[in-house]
């Protein structure tokens, strides 16, 4: 049995995708022969929460906790709204307030990855005493928040412990980097922190094979690919819509507005009325103003749901029952190596998928691997046009169905065999 300490920041009850990631290996690691110790902070500031993840702690797993201290609390004393925004990654270019932009500033230049830089010294001195007690076999870092690779890389550098680190998403390539109003010295330090933390790592695991190309033009290190994936689950018993329901499950960023898609069923529903009637959009989660303006600018307000956050568990049971599935990417060259945690909880659902995104995505090629659904690119209105109407008619004589392959890789557990085959490999 290998031992296997675990730094991440998000854990529940954090509510969205971050969670997810670590929580779902830890639940199969002990079936694979690695035995976790997950690090947490002990008071974190976490912009949602979903107490529905605690019940999916293993009972029979070491936690440690230290305490951390978190500046959006004293950020939200101002605008808790806005910090709230801002922790998740919600920053819209447009229409920011004075307030919105020097929160911004403060954020990218003064906190450096992030705002929990200040996790790090702490972290490094509680975690070195632990290990003199209760050594472990690998050390593993999860980020975002990237400060917490800074936690593992001292650690590494004292004792000398192997040491993974898992990037769920980029560290400056990511689409919200270029948002945080950085001066030229803190965008060069950036870059250095993130070369030095690939540089020194043993291993680097990220999600995408985008990631993975942008990180070897930086780093020599051994560099794998796992991606997210989805949960079986016996639970959720699908009960179709009986509308047309289109249904986006996840934060819906004004950047993420797929003006393309509304028009498309404002044409629909202007040519055909049994269409307008039949149409069901349902968004569930936090949705952006500039978002709900479009819809109605559109037309569409009368046919859409914004229903706004809900459970995991409550999310599962939306993405059975709808009839078609929306995944929708910043159409921007930076987001290509963006592929959301949802999709594969799309996957599991077997409702078709309707996505779009930039040009090359890697959310393409799952879907095209998986025969799961379609994928559009900017400025193909016709096509997608043609694909809605299809659809459409389809449910309106046979029901819709797909009939998707291999998605069984995509599984969790065999995510976690994969990833304990390489701690294994590691050490």
């Amino acid at each position: 049995m290998k031992r296997a300490l675990i730094i991440t920041y998000y854990w529940p009850p954090a509510g969205g995708p971050g969670v997810q990631r670590w929580l779902q290996f830890v639940k199969y690691f002990n079936d694979f022969g690695i035995e976790p110790v997950v690090y947490i902070p002990e008071n974190p500031h976490y912009p949602m929460t979903d107490n529905s993840f605690v019940y999916e702690v293993p009972k029979d797993i070491k936690i440690l906790k230290h305490p951390i201290k978190e500046p959006y609390r004293l950020a939200g004393l101002f605008s808790k709204k806005k910090t709230n925004t801002i922790s998740s990654g919600i920053i819209s270019k447009k229409k920011q307030s004075l307030l919105e932009k020097v929160m911004l500033y403060i954020r990218g230049n003064f906190f450096i990855p992030d705002a929990r830089i200040g996790w790090v010294r702490p972290s490094v001195s509680f975690l070195s005493n632990y290990l003199l007690e209760q050594p472990v076999d690998i050390i593993i870092s999860s980020g975002p928040p990237h400060s917490l690779h800074l936690i593992a890389m001292q650690l590494q550098k004292s004792t000398g412990i192997k040491w993974m680190a898992d990037f769920r998403d980029p560290w400056t390539t990511i689409h919200y980097h270029a948002s945080l109003r950085l001066n030229k010295a803190s965008e060069r330090k950036h870059k250095q922190l993130e070369a030095r933390v690939l540089n020194s790592a043993n291993c680097i695991v990220v999600t995408s094979p985008t990631t993975k190309r942008e990180f070897e033009m930086i780093t020599e290190t051994p560099i794998e690919v796992i991606t997210n994936g989805y949960a079986a689950s016996n639970v959720v018993k699908t009960q179709l819509d009986t509308s047309f329901s289109i249904s986006h499950i996840g934060s819906l960023l004004s950047e993420r507005n797929p003006k393309e898609l509304w028009k498309v069923l404002a044409e629909i529903a202007s040519e055909k009325p049994l269409f307008k009637s039949d149409l069901c959009i349902q968004l569930a989660g936090t949705v952006s103003d500039d978002v709900l303006a479009s819809i109605e600018k559109f037309g569409l307000s009368e046919a859409t749901k914004s229903i706004g956050y809900v459970s995991h568990s409550e999310a599962l049971q939306l993405q059975h029952n709808s009839q078609v599935l929306l995944l929708l990417e910043i159409d921007r060259p930076e987001t290509r190596a963006i592929i959301p945690g949802k999709l594969f909880e799309y996957l599991a659902a077997k409702r078709p998928i309707l996505a779009m995104g930039p040009f090359e995505s890697d959310i393409e090629d799952i879907i095209v691997e998986t025969k799961s659904g379609k994928f559009f690119s900017a400025h193909k209105e016709e096509v997608l046009k043609a694909h809605i109407l299809n659809l459409y008619e389809q449910y309106k004589t046979t029901g819709l169905v797909i009939e998707s392959e291999n998605i069984e890789k995509y599984s969790r557990r065999e995510l976690s065999r994969h990833m304990s085959d390489l701690i294994r490999k590691l050490v």
